[in-house]
């Protein structure tokens, strides 16, 4: 049982084919692959074809470099039998060899647009093919569009292109504009293009860039047969002849539609016109290869040329079909898309426009609640101030009672005062007219007692000569009683004198009394003044 085993396993391992490693690059990634050695180039292309899921396979080829000269994996051949570089893994470039007239008639898959619009696009970079600056920044603003969909000004901020490749070298050599300009420039257009699915901005950018003149041309030098150096190139309307330092304007074109025949024999290559009076046109290559090359490009454009203007095979029918139904379904996807995201953009407005209103209104609420708090503190701080008002307003009462109750005293007082005054006043005038009739009275007394004290003095002077006239009348009546007056007889005398002597007491305590009375008077008025 070992032995059977062992034996199948060996058998297993003889019937499992060697295989080689392969690296396929095409312009944006890269695959690897094993293949078996008895491998055509056809079998690898094929396989490459299919992981890509590309169908119009005739544009393009798988390209290798060897001593320098770029050339095209044989189809017809087994790839090991080629002269291909000695590397593990061997590396080919998966690259668009035929260009189609025009872009947007030819090119079916959205993967084969794609693939024409990457290298398109690096050989514009790369100066390989020459245009305008003012064409390479619309170019690139289809890039753009290609690459980040819509413009939005909110996410695509300044700077947003700063690390991509979008203009040649020679174009930003040429002005003098910092990085931020070219992108303004490229960001107008960009703005432009909005609506624009990715297929549909690499195909305008196509139908832009198949108008340049060095579109879809290979280049290879040549000599006439006078030796003259000059360029051949050969795209897909036919072969043009160039001065060797002027690759726009040809000096001489032959279109597939005129060209008879074209021969190719060691380093000559001749092309037949159409017309056999035509002169006919020879050229020489450098090298074998370049001529094999050249032969095998015109074979291969020559071939899409009147395989276009044939009636296109049920493959290609079929292809354009289903590509009118993708582009009707895309359209169909992308107007929804559209009506989705222009109703997402409206929800998102009417989302930021609610919360920017719940903001407002959680804003307008925490400022009412703020005021809430401090319409509590100031009703707080009011109701004090209220208690604080109604106490004071009480002892304004209070004060406002007693002010009223010491204005009423006031006003008696006052009354009183007034009638005080008036009292005062009245005395006061009864004072004067007391002090007046005083002063009156005091001078009717004065000048009465100035004629008492006359008449006192007269009194006197009379009772003095009375009595001295009595004196004398005794002498000299009754001598012998002068020396004994005390003795005197006569009653009558006596009685006399007695009267006279009564008599002038009395006068004497009128007097007295008169005197006291005015005093007593002065000492009234006196007080009343004061008073």
């Amino acid at each position: 049982a070992e032995g059977l085993k062992n034996m199948s396993i060996r058998g297993l391992k003889k019937k499992q084919p060697k295989t080689f490693k392969v690296r396929i690059i095409t312009v944006d990634a890269e695959m690897e692959f094993s293949c078996e050695m008895k491998w055509k180039g056809k079998d690898l292309f094929d396989l490459v074809c299919r992981a890509l899921g590309l169908r119009e396979t005739w544009f393009f080829g798988l390209q290798y470099t060897i001593k320098g000269m770029c050339t095209w994996l044989k189809m017809d051949k087994k790839v090991l039998d080629q002269e291909i570089p000695k590397e593990d893994p061997i590396s080919f470039h998966f690259l668009a060899k035929f260009y189609p007239e025009k872009v947007e008639e030819e090119l079916l898959q959205e993967i084969t647009q794609h693939l024409f619009f990457l290298q398109v696009k690096k050989q514009i970079l790369d100066e390989e093919i020459y245009c305008s600056p003012e064409a390479t920044v619309l170019l690139a603003s289809y890039a753009v569009q290609a690459k980040y969909g819509d413009y939005d000004p909110n996410f695509h901020e300044p700077g947003f292109l700063a690390h991509d490749e979008l203009l040649p070298k020679r174009v930003l050599r040429q002005y003098q504009l910092t990085a931020e300009m070219w992108e303004e420039k490229i960001t107008a257009w960009y703005a432009e293009h909005r609506g624009i699915a990715r297929d549909e901005a690499e195909m305008n950018y196509l139908k832009i860039a198949q108008d340049l003149e060095m579109y879809g041309v290979n280049y290879f030098p040549i000599q006439n047969k006078n030796h003259t150096d000059l360029l051949l190139g050969v795209d897909a309307k036919g072969i043009h002849i160039y001065s060797i330092n002027n690759r726009f304007s040809p000096n001489k074109s032959f279109e597939w539609s005129s060209i008879r025949n074209i021969s190719c024999s060691e380093k000559e290559l001749t092309i037949k016109p159409l017309d056999k009076k035509a002169e006919v046109f020879k050229f020489f290559s450098s090298q074998l290869k370049v001529n094999k090359l050249i032969f095998q490009l015109c074979i291969g454009n020559h071939d899409l040329f009147m395989r276009r203007r044939k009636v296109d095979s049920i493959e290609i029918q079929q292809m354009k079909a289903q590509a009118r139904e993708e582009k009707a379904r895309k359209k169909m996807e992308n107007q929804r898309l559209a009506r989705e995201k222009q109703l997402r953009e409206e929800a998102e407005r009417a989302k930021e426009e609610l919360e920017r209103r719940l903001f407002q209104l959680e804003d307008e609420a925490r400022q009412a609640n703020e005021a809430l708090l401090r319409s509590q503190e100031a009703a707080e701080l009011l109701a004090e101030k209220a208690q604080i008002a109604e106490e004071e307003a009480k002892l304004l009462a209070q004060n406002a009672a007693e002010a009223e109750q010491e204005r009423q005293r006031l006003e008696i007082t006052a009354l009183k005062s007034k009638e005080e005054k008036r009292l005062m006043e009245q005395k006061m005038r009864e004072a004067e007219l007391i002090a007046v009739k005083l002063v009156k009275e005091s001078d009717r007394r004065a000048k009465e007692a100035e004629h008492l004290k006359q008449d006192l003095h007269e009194a006197r002077e009379a009772e003095r000569k009375a009595k001295q006239k009595l004196l004398d009348i005794t002498r000299l009546n009754y001598p012998h009683m002068a020396k004994y007056p005390q003795y005197s007889p006569g009653d009558s005398r006596d009685a006399n004198f007695d009267k006279g002597s009564t008599k002038l007491d009395l006068k004497d305590i009128d007097l007295k009394r008169l005197s006291f009375e005015i005093e007593r008077e002065r000492y009234q008025y006196a007080c009343g003044a004061n008073a």
